[in-house]
């Protein structure tokens, strides 16, 4: 089964080079990260640590995303995890495993379900995944714990959903469009530390409202249609 990850990074030359390190070779055929506009190092750290580097100047964690899709040859499972060495690449290995044994179609690395170093969510990103995975449970009556960016996805199954979303939406577009067709989906848990370098998005105070804002319209969007 052929396995790739994409990871989409701005200004991560710091952590970049210990995220790639720790993804298990025996299992990843293909790496792609997407520069998104980054202004220090972090295309050519990841490209000396043998990763497949393109550019995406256009900003938006799910511009990158779609940038990086564009890049693949149709691998069998789709990995999509942090440049900031939050995430732990080598727990890729159980969000895979639960789609090559035929049980799931996606897996969600559960953030809330697993163990998290202290200080590595904000008050806020507690608060707003909480309340998200609540309104996401009214609506379209399915339980999440977690928006976790850590996810594996059959890659057939993803290019079914048709994903459009360009920034802080991707995730939570993911998850509505994959309950409503009835895709099997999975959450188990995973890791999380705290960040290498100041978060672009919980590191201010307009980036988290901004994400707030785009989760939770997402969600009330697309019940509405």
């Amino acid at each position: 089964m052929e396995v790739a990850v994409i990871i989409p990074a701005l200004n991560e030359e710091q952590a970049i080079g210990q995220v790639l390190a720790e993804i298990p070779r025996d299992v990843v055929s293909d790496t792609v990260v997407v520069d998104n506009g980054s202004t220090d190092g972090t295309a050519a750290v990841a490209a000396a640590a043998g990763a497949r580097v393109i550019s995406e100047p256009r900003r938006g964690y799910g511009s990158a995303c779609l940038a990086g899709m564009a890049e693949l040859s149709r691998p069998d499972v789709l990995v999509f995890l942090d440049g900031d060495h939050s995430d732990c690449p080598e727990e890729l290995v159980s969000l895979v495993e639960p789609i090559a044994e035929d049980r799931a179609d996606m897996v969600i690395g559960s953030r809330t379900l697993g163990r998290r170093e202290s200080g590595s969510l904000t008050p806020q990103q507690v608060f707003g995944n909480r309340l998200a995975c609540l309104l996401f449970r009214l609506i379209y009556r399915h339980r999440f714990t977690d928006l976790g960016p850590f996810r594996a996805i059959r890659y057939s199954s993803l290019l079914a959903l048709g994903m459009r979303d360009r920034d802080y939406g991707w995730t939570i577009e993911m998850q509505i469009k994959a309950v409503k067709r009835g895709l099997r989906v999975l959450e188990v848990p995973v890791s999380y530390r705290a960040r290498i370098g100041r978060s672009k998005i919980s590191g201010t105070l307009r980036g988290t409202l901004l994400a707030g804002y785009k989760i939770i319209s997402t969600i009330l969007r697309y019940a509405w249609r």
